[in-house]
């Protein structure tokens, strides 16, 4: 993926001020298989903060190496903000990281399990907690661009945020 220079800067900022606070982030990904933490680590000053991610693209390895309840995946797909949190917060934990961005959705083309394509969900677990769904329109690589796309500029923001209450505190 190669990314644009707004993506580019997001992902600057993310590393300067993770660093700045010694804190980490790492990845669970499903509908971007790699493409994240591939954004993530193409940005020198990476190896500072990004500890790893986990590519569960397969419901298996969601339930076995992230212990994502198979319960969970059956009552609300994985396609689901419930997985997505689950995601984020399993792989949190097993790294011990500060942060952890989780993607799940549908790329296309066509549905699955009921579920249209360009259906995302976002998680990010830390010291703020926040999912988002997303409805993309457009291809597979479309649709996965624009989830890495939103998924560092949801964490952007919230990373700015945290900041702008700290300094008023």
């Amino acid at each position: 993926m190669s990314l644009t220079s707004e993506v580019s800067s997001m992902v600057k900022e993310i590393i300067r001020t993770l660093d700045e606070s010694n804190e980490s982030l790492v990845t669970a990904e499903s509908i971007t298989a790699g493409g994240l933490s591939s954004a993530i680590t193409s940005v020198e000053g990476s190896s500072q903060i990004f500890l790893g991610a986990i590519v569960a693209y397969q419901n298996q390895v969601k339930s076995e190496v992230l212990g994502i309840d198979e319960a969970v995946i059956a009552e609300h797909t994985v396609y689901s903000q419930e997985v997505a949190e689950a995601m984020a917060h399993a792989v949190r934990a097993k790294f011990g990281a500060t942060w952890a961005i989780a993607t799940t959705g549908v790329a296309g083309p066509g549905p699955s399990d009921g579920v249209p394509s360009g259906t995302v969900w976002v998680a990010i677990d830390g010291p703020v907690s926040q999912s988002l769904e997303l409805s993309l329109a457009g291809g597979r690589e479309s649709v996965r661009n624009a989830t890495v796309a939103t998924a560092i500029g949801t964490f952007t923001r919230i990373l700015r945020e945290r900041s702008r209450q700290a300094t008023t505190e």
